[in-house]
C-alpha cells in the first residue's frame, strides 16, 4: 500500500470540494501507526474537521478498509458499522418519532408556543431560559396544555424533570446536558415514554448521541447564528449531507440559521426536519411565515401527535 501522505492527497483530490471553506485544523495525535488511518487523520485535519471529528472519521476510514480489504478514496465513509453505531432497532431506545418531523419551531415561551401550533406547525420546542425554578414549571405546563387539541408535538429544552411531570411529548438535550445527565435519569426518561432528540455538532457527537438510541438527531449550526454561542463553525450543506447519510436511520432535524431561501438545498441533503427560530419569531406575520415554510418543505400540518405512553 501506498505511504499515508501520498493516500491523504487521494482523499483531498476527490472531497476538498465538498468540505471546502473550512481553515485546516492541527492534526490530533495518532494513536494507531495504521497507513489508512493515518492518511485519513491527515486528510480530514485539512479539510478543516475538528481534532475528535478528524480522529473518529480516521477510525472509520480504518475500519472500512478492514472490513473491506481496501482503500477507496472516493467513497466518503458513510457506513454505521465503520463508526461503531448500535445495529437498529437499538435494544435500549427511546420512543420513536415520524421519520419526518417537518417544519420544527424553537419558541421562547407557551404563547409563541401555542400561537405556532394553532398555525399547524407539526413539531414545537419549548427553549424557556430563566434561573427561576417556578417560572420554569409554571412555562413548561404552560406550553403543554397550549398544545392540547392541535398537531403539534411539544419537546422541552433541557428541563427534562418539569417535562416529565407536566406530560411533554418529549425533551431535547444538547451535549453537555446529555453527558451531565446521571443513567438511572436516562432510563426514566425511556421507561416514561418521553421522545429525546439531541444536538450533534459533527461526527464525534452523532456517535455519542447514537448511544443513548435517541428520538432524533438534530444536527447544526448549518448556517452562521447569533442566538447561541457556537463551539464548531457553520458545518454548512456538504457536511449536512454526510451527516444525513450516516444518520439516516434516525429522524433528522437541521437547525442553525436557516432561512427561507435555504430551505430547498437543506431538504435536498436527505433531513427529514428543518428547526428554525428567527423565521417565524421575527417575521411581520408568523402565521403566513410557517405556512410559507411547511410549503417549502412539501409538508402539511400533522393530523395530531401520536400518544405518549407512561
Amino acid at each position: 500500500m501506498r505511504d499515508p501522505q501520498t493516500l491523504a492527497q487521494a482523499i483531498l483530490r476527490h472531497h476538498a470540494a465538498r468540505f471546502a471553506g473550512f481553515e485546516a485544523q492541527p492534526q490530533p495525535s495518532p494513536t494507531a501507526q495504521d497507513t489508512v488511518y493515518l492518511a485519513a487523520l491527515q486528510a480530514c485535519s485539512t479539510l478543516g474537521f475538528i481534532a475528535q471529528d478528524a480522529e473518529c472519521l480516521a477510525r472509520a476510514w480504518q475500519a472500512r478498509a478492514q472490513r473491506t480489504g481496501g482503500f477507496d478514496a472516493e467513497a466518503w465513509p458513510d457506513a454505521p458499522q465503520d463508526f461503531g453505531l448500535q445495529p437498529r432497532p437499538q435494544a435500549q431506545a427511546f420512543a420513536p418519532c415520524p421519520a419526518q418531523l417537518g417544519l420544527y419551531a424553537v419558541l421562547p415561551d407557551a404563547a409563541w408556543v401555542g400561537r405556532m401550533a394553532r398555525a399547524g406547525v407539526p413539531t414545537v420546542q419549548l427553549r424557556f431560559k430563566s434561573d427561576d425554578a417556578a417560572a420554569i414549571a409554571h412555562e413548561v405546563q404552560a406550553a403543554v396544555q397550549a398544545v392540547q387539541g392541535t398537531g403539534a408535538r411539544l419537546f422541552i429544552n433541557d428541563h427534562w424533570q418539569e417535562a416529565l411531570a407536566a406530560g411533554a411529548y418529549g425533551v431535547h438535550l444538547g451535549q453537555e446536558d446529555l453527558d451531565a445527565l446521571p443513567a438511572e435519569a436516562l432510563q426514566t426518561l425511556r421507561t416514561a415514554g418521553l421522545r429525546l432528540g439531541v444536538s450533534t455538532h459533527g461526527y464525534a457527537e452523532m456517535v455519542r448521541a447514537d448511544a443513548v438510541g435517541p428520538s432524533y438527531i438534530a444536527l447544526g449550526a448549518v448556517f452562521p447564528t447569533t442566538l447561541k454561542r457556537m463551539a464548531t463553525a457553520p458545518q454548512g450543506v456538504g457536511r449536512l449531507a454526510a451527516y444525513a447519510r450516516l444518520l439516516q436511520g434516525y429522524p433528522l432535524v437541521a437547525i442553525g440559521g436557516i432561512g427561507a431561501e435555504q430551505f430547498a438545498e437543506v431538504m435536498a441533503t436527505g433531513v427529514g426536519s428543518v428547526a428554525v427560530v428567527r423565521a417565524l419569531v421575527n417575521a411581520a406575520d408568523p402565521e403566513a411565515a410557517a405556512a410559507d415554510l411547511q410549503q417549502r418543505m412539501g409538508t402539511e400540518p400533522a393530523p395530531g401527535p401520536e400518544p405518549r405512553t407512561r
